[in-house]
């Protein structure tokens, strides 16, 4: 990368990136390190350790449920955090005051699980912290990224996110790989705190960036903000004045920019209202997906067996390995052919490809009810297709919540679309639950509960196609228009 730049179509364009990325980079690596550390041994931990320690296989499914419940209510609490954490950062501090602040306290939530692993009621409120923590700076990281760019070096945006979505990925592989070997060597306390050095580390290297950022101020509340225009408009939702749309009344009253901003925000609440069930799904990836693989042949073939735990690794393996060939030559290649790899397209096929990872777990289910154990190949197959879908829904989800969002509304809208899997979360916690409790949903026993979401996937899938269609995009792009 050098400094020099080039002229076209009258703007000056960069051959640089922005100088805070490796910053960003760095402390995103380190702190999805420690997220996804601790919860690449949760599931597991939670059983052995408080719901089914004496491993009576009466107890297992009640038990089983338990952990998952557990499992996606932290998940969404973590994902609906960073509503609280966006508004924080766009209204009142900015988003780097609530990042570097927020990630002190993300460190003593990973203090408290190595200290009270014995302790459920403890280690649950550090659990807690921990949500928190990572949720308050999710939305402000990502958005954080699109600071850095204005006309100048908006060309390297995209390249950017997947970068940063490598960093989560890099992170997560290290994380699945090494923190099992060490709950299974040295323990939980061991298991635990080491993740919490690495959220340090992160704290660290995001503080040493500090002169490096593009820090955009709070735009603090007035009359124009978001929520004002959208209740007095919504008063009058559906009624006409003199023959005007109610927004189109409202483009008289208010601010015509401000308006329209509002119009692009309930477009992207409408592609929004379909992740959730991705997220419902996708999440089973570190929970139910982990406690099927204590149940299939560990032995890969190749001279080694994994741990349960371990199997996991996959799904960020493979999405480091593929982030850079859809980047570079999936989307190029349909592109010649004609075929545009629009945003909304590319939701689209992530939730088909979803929704057949699931397939094939459900048939690895299948043959472990029937008495079978399945290789630990077939899990392979659906990690590495989740992990397709994933890069389709997710990191064009990422780019397209900040791209299609007013300025005033990035780091929000970035939290909004966090939500999503707060939202999916929340409903996987809640069939579990009721599982638990003996109550409706306990009729999804064994493949019965893998099919149930796959059907629903599908089903989504279908009516997202037929919405998808008709729907518009509005790029907003950098600090500077």
């Amino acid at each position: 990368m050098t400094s020099k730049s080039i002229e076209t179509e009258g703007v000056q364009k960069s051959n640089s990136y922005p100088k805070a990325v490796p910053y960003i980079i760095g402390n995103e690596a380190a702190e999805r390190f420690s997220f996804y550390g601790m919860r690449s041994i949760l599931p597991t931990f939670l059983i052995a350790q408080f719901f089914n320690p004496t491993f009576n296989p009466l107890l297992q499914q009640t038990a089983e449920a338990q952990s998952n419940q557990k499992v996606h209510m932290f998940v969404a609490l973590a994902y609906i955090m960073p509503i609280v954490g966006g508004i924080a950062a766009d209204w009142f501090f900015g988003k780097y005051k609530v990042i570097l602040y927020v990630s002190i306290l993300y460190c003593f939530g990973h203090l408290m699980l190595a200290m009270f692993d014995t302790d459920l009621a403890l280690f649950s409120l550090g659990m807690t912290v921990i949500a928190a923590g990572a949720g308050g700076i999710k939305s402000n990281v990502s958005a954080n990224v699109g600071d850095q760019f204005d006309k100048t070096n908006e060309h390297f945006m995209s390249k950017v996110y997947g970068w940063f979505y490598f960093s989560i990925n890099a992170g997560s592989v290290v994380s699945n790989l090494c923190i099992p070997i060490v709950y299974a060597k040295y323990g939980a306390a061991w298991a635990f705190g080491i993740p919490g050095i690495l959220m340090a580390l992160a704290t660290i290297i995001f503080f040493l960036g500090r002169n490096k950022y593009v820090k955009v101020p709070p735009m603090g509340i007035n009359r124009n903000n978001f929520i004002f225009i959208s209740f007095n408009a919504l008063v009058n939702m559906g009624k006409k004045v003199k023959g005007e749309h109610w927004l189109d009344v409202a483009k008289a009253n208010y601010d015509p920019q401000k308006v329209d901003d509002i119009k692009a925000v309930y477009r992207l609440i409408i592609v929004f209202a379909f992740i959730p069930i991705f997220w419902a799904l996708w999440d089973q990836n570190l929970s139910e997906w982990v406690l099927q693989a204590q149940k299939i042949d560990l032995n890969t073939g190749l001279g080694f067996a994994l741990l349960p735990e371990q199997v996991q690794v996959f799904n960020p393996f493979f999405l480091v390995s593929f982030i850079p060939i859809f980047t570079y030559f999936v989307y190029p290649f349909f592109e010649k052919l004609g075929i545009k790899t629009t945003p909304l397209r590319r939701l689209g096929v992530g939730f088909f490809l979803t929704a057949l990872s699931f397939v094939i777990i459900a048939l690895i289910q299948e043959s472990i009810d029937a008495g079978g154990k399945p290789s630990v190949w077939w899990q392979v197959l659906a990690y590495l297709i989740l992990a397709w879908g994933e890069i389709l829904v997710s990191i064009t989800g990422l780019e397209y919540a900040y791209t299609n969002s007013p300025k005033s509304m990035k780091s929000t809208m970035t939290a909004i679309f966090y939500s999503t899997v707060s939202i999916g979360n929340l409903a996987v916690s809640l069939i579990n639950e009721n599982i638990a409790n003996k109550g409706f949903f306990a009729q999804l026993d064994g493949a019965k509960y893998f099919w149930f979401f796959a059907a629903l996937m599908f089903a989504s899938f279908l009516v997202y196609i037929s919405i998808a269609s008709r729907m518009k995009e509005t790029r907003y792009v950098g600090v500077a228009e």
